[in-house]
Parts: C-alpha cells; sequence; structure tokens
C-alpha cells in the first residue's frame, strides 16, 4: 500500500470499468477511501468488493451523473460513510460516432447529458461538499477529442471541449474564492477500453480499425488504463497543489502531431 492519497476520500464516476476502475483501484492502493460509482452495478460492486478484498476502503453507489438528485444521493452517502470529500474524478462518459450532419438532436441530447452536464453537476456539487472538508482536487475526463477536432465525433468533440473550458472556469472560480479547491482536466488518447473496444467492434474488420487507430498514435499503440490513472492520481495527490485549471495531455503524442 502506497501514501500518496493517504487518508483522503475520492469519488470516481463511471467506476466499473476501463478508466474508471483503473482509478479507483490506484487511489486505494496509495490508501484513499473510493467511492465507486456507476449505472453499471454488477461490474461497480465486483471493483468496490475488489478493493476491500485487497484491504482498502470502498463503497458502491448507484449514480447516473446526468441526474441531479442521483449527485447529491452519491455525495450524501460519501459524506455519511467517510466525513468527508476529498477527491472527485469526473469520468463518467459516452461516445456516439457521427458528423455534424448525422447526428440527431436526441442522440445529441443524450451525450451531453452525461458528457457535459454530468460534470458541470458534479462540480457544482463537489465544490459545495469540499468547502467543508476545507478543499480538495476535481480531476474532469475530458479527451484528445476536447482539444482537436474529429469529422465523426460532431457531439462528443462539442461536450469534450465544454470539459476542458469548463474546468478552467471553476479552477478560476475555486482559485480567486480562496476554496483551496484545485480543477483540472486530463485529456486521454485513445485507451484500451470496453468503450474503445466497442466502438472499433463495430466497423466492417475491427482488426484493421484497431491498427488504423493505433497509427495514429506516434508512440505505435494504444494506452491502457493504467496510463491514465497514474495521470489522475498526480491531480489527486498534494503533489500536483501548485497545479488548477490545467490541461493533462496522455496520448501517446497524437495531439503533437
Amino acid at each position: 500500500m502506497g501514501t500518496r492519497v493517504q487518508s483522503k476520500t475520492a469519488i470516481v464516476t463511471g467506476g466499473a470499468l476501463g478508466i474508471g476502475a483503473a482509478c479507483a483501484r490506484m487511489f486505494a492502493r496509495e490508501g484513499a477511501k473510493v467511492v465507486v460509482t456507476d449505472v453499471k452495478t454488477r461490474e461497480g460492486e465486483a471493483v468496490a468488493r475488489q478493493i476491500a478484498d485487497s484491504g482498502g476502503e470502498a463503497l458502491f453507489v448507484q449514480h447516473d451523473v446526468s441526474r441531479e438528485d442521483d449527485w447529491r444521493r452519491a455525495i450524501e452517502a460519501t459524506l455519511q460513510r467517510f466525513q468527508r470529500l476529498d477527491v472527485l474524478v469526473n469520468n463518467a462518459g459516452v461516445g456516439v460516432a457521427a458528423s455534424v450532419e448525422e447526428e440527431t438532436l436526441e442522440k445529441w441530447r443524450w451525450l451531453m447529458s452525461i458528457n457535459l452536464d454530468g460534470v458541470f453537476l458534479g462540480v457544482k456539487l463537489a465544490v459545495e461538499a469540499m468547502k467543508r472538508s476545507g478543499g480538495g482536487s476535481i480531476v474532469n475526463l475530458s479527451s484528445i477529442e476536447g482539444i482537436v477536432g474529429d469529422p465523426n465525433l460532431a457531439a462528443y468533440n462539442a461536450a469534450k471541449g465544454g470539459v476542458r473550458l469548463l474546468t478552467k472556469s471553476a479552477a478560476l472560480h475555486c482559485a480567486r474564492t480562496g476554496t483551496n479547491i484545485r480543477v483540472n482536466s486530463v485529456h486521454p488518447g485513445y485507451i484500451w477500453t470496453p468503450m474503445v473496444e466497442n466502438h472499433l467492434n463495430t466497423m466492417p474488420d475491427p482488426a484493421a480499425a484497431k491498427r488504423y487507430v493505433e497509427s495514429l498514435h506516434p508512440v505505435g499503440h494504444l494506452g491502457e488504463p493504467d496510463d491514465i490513472a497514474y495521470g489522475v492520481l498526480y491531480l489527486a495527490s498534494d503533489e500536483s497543489k501548485f497545479m488548477t485549471g490545467a490541461e493533462l495531455v496522455i496520448d501517446g503524442g497524437y495531439t503533437a502531431q
């Protein structure tokens, strides 16, 4: 067991799979109490159970990030169990591939409700809770698609770009009001997660699609969930106490081109 986030309490949304699960496990290994939230109850409970079986402290809360009442319930459950909130990782998200011509308003609004509204609600309510604890760190998962465009990801680009600038606005607000709350964003490249795998499996030739996506990264391969979790851990820890409103890009060189 490490000590990089010792005695901190962290909420990780979308914690059942992929990057979220990697963050939850890593936080627990480094001494944090972890609240895993997700709409996927079975998988989320399994992550929390695995942490507990390994000697850590974890709680699972079923949580739809697009719903304000679910957010309030998740934060209240955190405070009741662990008495404080020090870290929020806004990781929950969905992806839909469609150009601006192909996208429908219904799907656009559904994606925004999770990828952008969910982050807004998390930041707003976490600030309220963290002020009681004397400060904290909020880490918002944006994407390389929040920095550069993709012709087939209109809604996803818009949402992740929104997360990028919402992060900066919230960071400035928290800094200038003396809350001792830092807000930063993380921008992963393509990471081998169930969401990316499922997306590639919709292609006519999934193996060829994977090779193509790998080729977009100068390092020549996709990332792994822990590649992102290490960056999130740094931003959650006191090691990054002079960072706020920043963008941590972890993308195998994708956006350097």
